[in-house]
């Protein structure tokens, strides 16, 4: 049975506007999507400075804002450390139904595939801009980030002291 659905999958660390001219673009294609937060239960680290909490807030926001939550569902989906033969199950398990994966991964591509999957690449959008790496770090270093969030999220990451915490988290990697 088809549930004519598509997964978009991310840690979103932030939810950034690459992220969401990516699910756009998704949209236009398809009816509905299952935005999947991945690597949940990380937080607190460079790479994953932000609670799936909290970018749950961050993306609901967005979708608020941008008048598109009735199209997309959100699900959080924790990693299975390596264990890759297990992680499409869980990604199944813990998501709303879907038929296709979008993903740019090229592990999560062969993941999905193996399991009969149908999957698509994302066109970037300015990747040399919107990058989450680069984002985290012009917050780490003080530097102009909120023009690569929309204006939700960063008031979100301000709110919590996102900034403050992801430059400790900086100065600590750096240690």
């Amino acid at each position: 049975m088809s549930c004519r659905r598509a997964l978009f999958l991310g840690r979103f660390q932030p939810f950034h506007n690459g992220h969401l001219r990516a699910l756009k673009w998704i949209l236009e294609r398809e009816p509905e999507v299952v935005l999947a937060i991945g690597s949940a239960q990380y937080s607190h680290s460079f790479r994953n400075p932000f609670t799936v909490g909290e970018r749950l807030e961050m993306i609901q926001a967005v979708l608020r804002a941008e008048n598109l939550a009735d199209r997309v569902m959100v699900s959080v989906v924790p990693d299975t450390d390596n264990e890759h033969s297990l992680w499409v199950r869980l990604v199944v398990t813990w998501s709303p139904c879907f038929d296709k994966v979008y993903t740019n991964d090229p592990l999560s591509q062969l993941l999905f595939r193996e399991e009969g999957f149908q999957v698509e690449g994302i066109p970037f959008h300015e990747r040399e801009v919107l990058e989450g790496t680069r984002i985290r770090k012009l917050m780490a270093e003080g530097g102009d980030w909120e023009k690569y969030v929309h204006p939700r999220v960063a008031e979100i990451i301000k709110r919590i002291r996102g900034d403050a915490r992801i430059a400790e988290l900086y100065r600590l990697s750096q240690a």
